[in-house]
């Protein structure tokens, strides 16, 4: 396949992107309404509850560290359509789980199908973006993920409400079927390329070996950041039910209103400035979204919450993403997307868990005052590293002035 030099949209860039659009559409219709369905299927505790998220997620964290060691030996196309294949399986089977072990092992499976896919997707966008264009290519690929992560969960619990959960399981298992064919057709994956002579992730003569380490500041706030989406995903519709508001999956709807705002202008302001004019307003905006989320006894404070959520997610998501890739080595590249997502994943994971267990203490309303909680120590991660930061390039120019004298 020919593809020019700088053209970005190409065949195969679009059909991957609305590729890992299905993907991600199919796991997040299917996220926020499994814990409504768990419970009143098999009546669990809430930790038990919050597996149904965070186990998913782990097994999908693992699978990719797992997966990166495969890709030496398994062709990519066999691991890419053994995912898919695996996750439409466990998703189609979910409606005849007859208990809640077998439901966990589904979502284990799902999550090592989902993993896979969400590995080699990526890796192959990767090849075909032109180096001239990496963030903006990246920036748009993306979206993908921001708009099934805002309209999925809306769609399923639309779903769930009006058909059951039988029908949302054949929906989920549909999009990712479509994904084999609309590849194929498409002839939309790029050859293989010739082995690297460079092994991943270790650096080239007079690149700093650094480049890592740059990036955990980023991945920590993902982290953060997604901790406070794992309580959303995990509980809104059973807080939605407790407070008697029926339309609670609009929430996700102004979602994605405000994403779509803020996207394009936190991306070029990070461009101009960085992440600091982002990080911490955008924190603040989600603290002050999730307070009022867990006072909230009616729909219209819910849809103010869920505008100002949209505002800090939408900016702060793709900022994450955006400095890691900036902070990355170019054949670290693949390596900073895989970090990004597994960040999302552990932080859906552990919020999932750590805020059931806060819910079975509780309520669900302290809840989310703890998921705030998290955004507080996100800025003080943020605050400590830019200190950090400041201080060693002040202490550089003092340490090349002794040494001169010397």
């Amino acid at each position: 396949m020919n593809i020019q030099p700088d053209k970005l949209w190409s065949r195969s860039f679009v059909t991957l992107t609305v590729s890992y659009l299905l993907l991600f559409l199919s796991l997040q219709m299917l996220l926020s309404p499994f814990p409504t369905y768990a419970k009143e299927q098999f009546h669990p505790n809430n930790f038990a509850l919050s597996l149904v998220t965070s186990l998913f997620a782990l097994a999908a964290i693992v699978t990719r560290f797992a997966t990166a060691a495969l890709l030496r030996k398994v062709h990519r196309n066999v691991i890419l359509f053994a995912g898919l294949v695996l996750a439409a399986l466990a998703t189609v089977l979910y409606p005849f789980a007859n208990s809640m072990t077998s439901l966990l092992v589904l979502r284990a499976l799902f999550g090592i199908g989902f993993g896979m896919t969400s590995t080699i997707i990526p890796t192959l966008v990767s090849q075909i973006i032109p180096k001239k264009r990496t963030g903006e290519g990246i920036g748009y690929f993306g979206l993908s993920t921001s708009i099934a992560m805002s309209l999925g969960p809306m769609i399923g619990l639309s779903v769930i409400k009006q058909f059951g959960f039988t029908t949302l399981a054949m929906i989920g298992t549909l999009a990712l079927v479509l994904i084999i064919p609309l590849l194929m057709v498409m002839r939309s994956i790029p050859k293989q390329p010739a082995k690297a002579a460079q092994p991943a992730n270790k650096p080239e003569a007079g690149e700093p070996a650094s480049s890592t380490g740059r990036m955990m500041v980023p991945a920590i706030l993902n982290v953060l950041m997604s901790v406070t989406y794992g309580g959303i995903l995990g509980f809104i519709a059973l807080y939605g039910a407790q407070k008697h508001i029926e339309q609670i999956g609009l929430f996700f709807l102004f979602i994605v209103f405000t994403v779509f705002i803020i996207r394009p202008i936190s991306g070029k302001l990070f461009d101009r400035r960085g992440p600091m004019p982002i990080v911490i307003p955008g924190a603040l905006v989600v603290i002050a979204s999730l307070i009022i989320l867990s006072y909230a006894e009616s729909l219209p404070l819910i849809i103010v919450s869920a505008l100002l959520y949209g505002f800090g997610f939408g900016a702060i998501q793709p900022t994450t993403q955006a400095w890691m890739l900036r902070e990355a080595a170019p054949h670290q590249v693949s390596f900073a997307n895989s970090l990004y997502y597994n960040t999302i994943d552990f932080g859906v994971a552990v919020g999932s868990m750590l805020l059931g267990i806060v819910a079975s203490a509780s309520s669900y309303s302290v809840m989310y005052r703890w998921a705030a909680v998290a955004m507080v120590i996100f800025m003080l991660v943020y605050l400590v590293s830019l200190f950090t930061e400041r201080k060693s390039r002040a202490a550089a120019p003092a340490a090349a002035r002794e040494n001169t004298a010397v």
